[in-house]
């Protein structure tokens, strides 16, 4: 009788290693892009201004501030994309809201940004749209608006 045991190890490392190299979205330099990482994010526009952001290496993100920061509706954990674009970053999230006192579904709302990293902090703009429990429009787009960001560091 085979022992099936190294030969499943290897085959487990192999794809291991193959799978890292997934971890490096439209990355031919090798090195991490500036925006990975976390980030605290001020966005002046939003009910409430203060959000955490996260980009993987992957090319997504994903979104949070306090669920209670608006007092009409509660939306979810944003999750989005993003793509180098020259010496910026462009990318969109999106969230799902309901309504604080009939617990329905009443719509999304999609964010599109462009910004610029410089080591340690970011900044630039995003555009807003609104779309309601049947996907239509029902506000927006915003005109530009500003965010900026300021990278968690270690102490």
């Amino acid at each position: 009788m085979k022992k099936s045991g190294p030969t499943f190890a290897v085959v487990l490392s192999a794809l291991s290693t193959l799978g890292l190299f997934g971890c490096t979205h439209n990355n031919t330099h090798g090195k991490a892009n500036p925006i990975v990482g976390a980030w605290l994010v001020k966005d002046s526009a939003a009910p409430f201004p203060y959000h955490m952001y996260v980009f993987n290496a992957d090319g997504t993100m994903q979104q949070a501030n306090p669920d209670a920061g608006d007092p009409r509706t509660s939306d979810s954990d944003g999750k989005g994309i993003w793509i180098e674009d020259g010496d910026r970053i462009k990318g969109k999230w999106m969230e799902v809201a309901a309504d604080r006192a009939t617990h329905q579904f009443t719509g999304r709302t999609e964010i599109s940004y462009g910004i610029k990293v410089d080591v340690d902090t970011f900044s630039g703009t995003e555009t807003v749209r609104f779309y309601n429990a049947s996907g239509a429009p029902s506000g927006g787009p915003t005109s530009p608006t500003p965010i900026e960001g300021k990278r968690v560091t270690l102490p």
